[in-house]
């Protein structure tokens, strides 16, 4: 019986142009050994499977050849070839740096060097996983690395040049090897497969290359695996039942359910995947992955960053086009904190179903705003949305139709009237006749914009008694009184959680001002750092409790502080200084600081 011999081995590549993915690096050695610079050492550093320790092995072999190519390759028919091939090279040593890393097994080798080759031109010695070396061992090395003889080279090769000496670093030449791309590993295994007559689907190849994350050798040894399992023929379906990953067409799936709100659907399908025998996890990474190359698909430089096959290609870029940017964003950032908080969940299952909701609750928003009456409330249909002029913010798609509760009729949810210039809100102007609208400002009047405060539009420009306090209602005028009487609720609220502020709220007073905005002065910075935390939950209490979504909160700081209690460690010693100023003078001299 024939010994295997496995396709990591056995189709290592023995040329520079056989080199798969680092091609850079080869047409710089062959470059330097054209032009006679070769350097006394070289350090070869990247991930494992790249080609560190081949790319080693097939410098020596070059260097030490009698009969070149003029592409710098060796001819495998001089004698140095031949004994290289055979591993019966006298000029070649390999050693392993995990093994030989005592400063003993340094000294030995040193004392090697100084026997020069007995055929061909250089002695090489190529140590692989050098950064296994004992910092003696390192040092006992730095005087024959810097200073070798003329014949003899060092090739140095590892996975963690962080834990190599920099002493080292600066004797060698560093070539830092890249991971090798998914469409390389798979044109590299679809060789192979022509070469062990094995029919293998590129879908196949691809999540073979994929699996391996950039790792030649891993794509070979997953290669080797399938192959005993399935024979001379790899399918798709093969792969995946082999390697525990989860088809595409799952995540193709559930998004559609997902832009579609079909909650029913979604759990069913989520269902269907842990009933398979993946882990909620296994799921979220590939769903990531999914989100991601239907972001990249969105514009056409940057979908050569999509990592698939080319027949996969084309149902991304189709459903890419079916999904806003902004919300696949919104998707990726669910999807990334169910995966953060995932393992500490003590209901993954339903930690990973809701984030999954979370996705379907837009896409439900839209289906209930954008539905149309019923043709039996004799009303009249609403009124086609117009284009959003130029320098204009329009609104979410969520809220594409409002519908007022009292007449039914419907309009459109630009934030403008139809037949009203450009610019005219439907309330009452917030700002000043030429004074340019800020985002802000338009977030705070689109936040209040709901189905049951909205009024409809008409035709031609009239409102009715309803609309008119429909939009009133959103800006509800409001007394000093009622205004004091919510703050010192809200500021209730506080009392366990933060005693300072509370304290601060209770005992000043807010002053309301023009266009609805409240003015408030704290009593140093620290306190109003700590108001900004809450500024929007407080914002959205009192504008929900006074019925008014203008409210601006503006704060302040006290300019005089002379008879206000210091706060802070530093105010306080501030305070004692200036009543003792022999207390500066003792700190500068005990070089104290204050703890904040």
């Amino acid at each position: 019986m024939e010994n295997f011999i496995v396709s990591a081995r056995k189709y290592r590549p023995q040329t520079f142009d056989t080199v798969v993915g680092q091609k850079s690096i080869t047409n710089t050695l062959k470059n330097a050994i054209k032009n006679n610079q070769l350097a006394q050492a070289f350090l070869f550093c990247g991930p494992r499977g790249v080609g560190k320790t081949t790319c080693a092995r097939i410098l020596a072999k070059t260097i030490n050849c009698s009969h070149l190519s003029s592409n710098m390759e060796a001819c495998d028919n001089c004698p140095s070839c031949i004994s290289f091939n055979e591993s019966a090279s006298f000029n070649i040593y390999e050693l392993d740096g995990a093994s030989n890393n005592s400063v003993d097994d340094i000294r030995t080798l040193v004392d090697q060097v100084r026997i020069p080759p007995q055929m061909g031109k250089y002695k090489v010695y190529i140590i692989d996983e050098v950064h296994m070396l004992s910092a003696s061992a390192f040092n006992a090395f730095l005087k024959t690395l810097e200073e070798p003889p003329p014949y003899a080279k060092f090739i140095l090769a590892t996975t963690e040049k962080h834990k190599i000496l920099p002493t080292i670093l600066s004797r060698c030449q560093i070539f830092d090897f890249k991971r090798i791309t998914v469409e390389d590993i798979a044109g590299h295994l679809l060789h192979v497969a022509g070469k062990e007559n094995i029919t293998a689907d590129d879908n196949a190849l691809h999540i073979i290359a994929q699996k391996a994350d950039g790792a030649m050798r891993d794509a070979l040894s997953i290669f080797d695996q399938l192959v005993s399992f399935a024979g001379d023929k790899l399918t798709y379906d093969t792969v995946l039942e082999n390697l525990n990953v989860l088809d595409y067409e799952y995540f193709f799936k559930i998004t559609d359910e997902i832009l579609s709100g079909n909650i029913p659907g979604t759990l069913l399908t989520i269902n269907d995947i842990i009933d398979k025998g993946f882990e909620g996890q296994h799921f979220l990474i590939g769903f990531g992955e999914h989100l991601r190359n239907l972001l990249v698909c969105k514009d056409a430089s940057t979908a050569s960053l999509l990592e698939t096959a080319p027949s996969i290609r084309s149902h991304y870029v189709e459903q890419s086009g079916r999904c806003p940017v902004n919300l696949l964003l919104k998707f990726l950032d669910i999807n990334n904190r169910c995966d953060l908080n995932y393992k500490t969940s003590n209901n993954k299952r339903l930690h990973l179903e809701l984030s999954l909701l979370q996705m379907c609750a837009p896409m439900i928003r839209q289906e209930v705003v954008a539905t149309p009456p019923p043709a039996s409330t004799g009303q009249t249909p609403s009124q086609p949305i117009p284009a959003t002029p130029a320098g204009q913010v329009p609104l979410s798609g969520n809220d594409a139709t409002l519908k007022h509760p009292k007449t039914g009729t419907q309009h459109p949810a630009t934030g403008f009237k139809p037949n009203e210039p450009h610019g005219t809100p439907h309330d009452k102007p917030v700002h000043k006749p030429g004074e340019t609208v800020k985002m802000r400002d338009i977030q705070d009047f689109t936040s209040a914009t709901s189905i049951k405060k909205t009024g409809s539009v008409s035709g031609n420009n009239s409102l009715t008694t309803d609309e008119e306090q429909a939009r009133y209602e959103m800006a509800t005028p409001f007394t000093q009184a009622e205004l004091v009487l919510y703050w010192d609720e809200y500021a209730d609220k506080l009392k366990n959680e933060s005693p300072h502020l509370y304290s601060t709220l209770k005992s000043s007073r807010p002053a309301l001002m023009e266009d609805w905005i409240i003015g408030f002065t704290l009593d140093n910075k620290v306190l109003e750092d700590e108001l900004a935390l809450r500024k929007t939950e407080m914002m959205e209490f009192l504008r929900t409790h006074l019925n008014n979504f203008r409210i601006q909160l503006q704060t302040s700081v006290a300019e005089t502080q002379k008879n206000l209690k210091p706060y802070t460690d530093k105010e306080k010693f501030e305070l004692m200084a200036d009543k003792n100023p022999a207390l500066r003078t003792l700190r500068e001299e005990l070089d104290l600081e204050i703890e904040y």
